[in-house]
Order: C-alpha cells, then structure tokens, then sequence
C-alpha cells in the first residue's frame, strides 16, 4: 500500500503463467525422436527372412547329416568287405603263418650235396625281399662249395613254434630246431639245438619269409 492509502499492489501473477501446459509430462519410452514405427509389414517381412534363413540352416544340417551317415556307412562296408583284422589275424589265420614259418626253417636248413639245387631253389621260392639276396649270395659262395667238397649234409626239424606277433600283412614266428649235420670229416653227424626269429611278410596272398635271426 502506498503513503496516501490507496492499495498500489500488482495484480497476483501465478507461477504457472506461460508455463507449456506439457511440462511434467514424459514422453512416451516406446517412441523415440526420429524413429519410425515399424509397421505389421516390415515385421512379417523381417519374420520371413528368419524364417527362410532357419529352413536354409536346417536343410544344409539334414545334407550334412545324411553326408556323414553315407561316409560311414561307405568306410564301414569297405572295413568289412576289404580289411576285416580281425579275420586277417585269427586263429585260422596265425595257423598259416605258423606253418609257413616251420616249413620255411626245414627247407633252409635242410640240404644234401647230391641235391643242392633243387633244394636251395625249394627255399628260396619261401623268401622275399633283401633275405632272398642274401641267402641266394651265401648259398652259391659258402654253402655250394663246402657242401660239395665235404659233402656236408643237414637235416633240420621243429620242436616247437609260436606265433608272437601277426599282423594282416606281417607276422612273427619264434621257432625252436634240432639240426643234425654229417660230412666226410665226421660221418656220425653233430647234433646242435638252436631258435630262431622267423619274420614272415605276406606277398600275393602267400606269407613269405623275409627276415631270419638267431635268438
């Protein structure tokens, strides 16, 4: 009020005045400034592009799947048909090797100088490999001549064999001899006992001797 009592006082002016009528109102969280709303279209055509590319990731597994089935499969038959180690290295089987290895010891071991040829051509139709070199270059430079001129004669027999190791394509035989020997110089014969480590390989379906090793 001023000195003479007339009331001088402005007219109330509330806070509110000018104020946006929005204020405290909050956006709305869904809609963000300059985003467009995704329409139903583009959400059917996002869910058929999910859609397709799962059905492409699912058929490629299937044509993995059948691929790895038909890979085994493949490598299953040719285990059966082909390999089959089992058959190769059973009793059947060993029963071979050990018989190639014991005929083998006899015909190499076994000789007479009215038969030296043929005899040492009966082993050396047994052996394989760097075994048949040596046995061929032994026989025609030791054996041949001091068989001949001693007339050296050798017997040899199994006691006893076993297979060791017998693989589809290799074997090893422990055989056990009696070996009885006569000559010019002692015509009573030398007996000897020894064993020997018979390497056998197998060449056209036949088990060949390749290796030959006192034990």
């Amino acid at each position: 009020m001023s000195a003479d009592g007339k009331n001088t006082e402005p007219d109330e002016v509330t806070a509110a005045d000018g104020a946006d009528d929005t204020v405290g109102e909050e956006p709305d969280a869904a809609q963000p400034t300059g985003v467009e709303p995704e329409t139903s279209t583009d959400i059917e055509s996002a869910g058929t592009r999910r859609s397709r590319r799962g059905g492409r990731a699912l058929v490629g597994a299937v044509a993995l799947a059948a691929a790895l089935l038909a890979s085994a499969g493949l490598a299953g038959w040719l285990y059966v048909s082909q390999y089959r180690p089992d058959q190769q290295t059973d009793a059947a089987a060993s029963k071979v090797a050990l018989d190639a290895a014991t005929s083998g010891t006899i015909a190499l071991l076994s000789y007479s100088p009215e038969s030296l040829d043929q005899d040492f051509t009966a082993a050396k139709a047994r052996l394989t490999g760097d075994f048949l070199s040596y046995y061929t270059q032994f026989t025609e430079q030791i054996v041949t001549p001091a068989a001949k001129e001693k007339s050296v004669k050798t017997t040899a027999s199994v006691v006893r064999a076993a297979v060791s190791d017998i693989e589809p394509d290799s074997a090893e035989v422990l055989v056990f001899i009696n070996q009885t020997t006569t000559s010019k110089e002692n015509p009573d014969g030398a007996f000897a006992a020894s064993s020997v480590k018979v390497g056998l390989t197998k060449v056209d379906g036949a088990w060949l001797i390749e290796s030959f090793d006192p034990v």
